[in-house]
């Protein structure tokens, strides 16, 4: 059965950054399963303006950290400062970093790791104004393609989704390489 990552997004989300990953997950063989507080479909930030339209897989209420192997959460302003007033989000991304699952968070999403108290003493980057945020809660920030701290993998922007894709993948490949045959 394909490893499963869960894209955690709502209206708002840098649509290279949901998109992007999402078809190189899937490319590489992984199942995505988009997940909304919102049900049926969310639109992206493009440019400067609303951007296309993604269809929610599964509504937040009913997502479980334990039916995936991997959380994904897009960037852009808007998303990730809805997402982190959802107890349920913070909740989930909780519930992956304690299962030393792969957490990964691009742009503006290691907001949504800040909120769930997990970077202090981690290697982490983001969007520069992020970067204070991350300093703030103990994080050692880096300005890189990809920062990959244990199971936290964080980006910086649209042009680091190459790296920051593969970091989630090879991340899932040690994941499924520890798994009991």
């Amino acid at each position: 059965m394909a490893q499963r990552v869960m894209i955690l997004a709502t209206d708002g989300f840098e649509q290279s950054e949901l998109t992007g990953p999402k078809e190189r997950l899937e490319q590489a063989g992984y199942e995505t399963v988009v997940v909304s507080p919102q049900d049926g479909e969310i639109r992206g930030w493009n440019g400067g303006d609303w951007g296309d339209k993604v269809k929610v897989d599964l509504p937040l209420d009913e997502a479980e950290a334990g039916e995936f192997d991997a959380i994904v959460m897009p960037g852009g302003q808007i998303n990730p400062d809805k997402l982190r007033l959802e107890d349920k989000a913070i909740k989930l991304v909780r519930d992956f970093n304690a299962s030393g699952k792969p957490v990964a968070a691009i742009c503006h999403a290691p907001w949504l790791l800040i909120e769930a108290d997990i970077v202090r003493g981690k290697t982490a980057t983001s969007w520069p104004s992020v970067r204070k945020d991350l300093e703030n809660a103990g994080a050692n920030v880096v300005d890189k393609e990809a920062a990959v701290d244990g199971n936290i993998i964080t980006s910086r922007n649209p042009d680091d989704i190459p790296a920051f894709s593969q970091a989630i993948i090879t991340a899932l490949e040690k994941v499924r390489a520890s798994e009991p045959a």
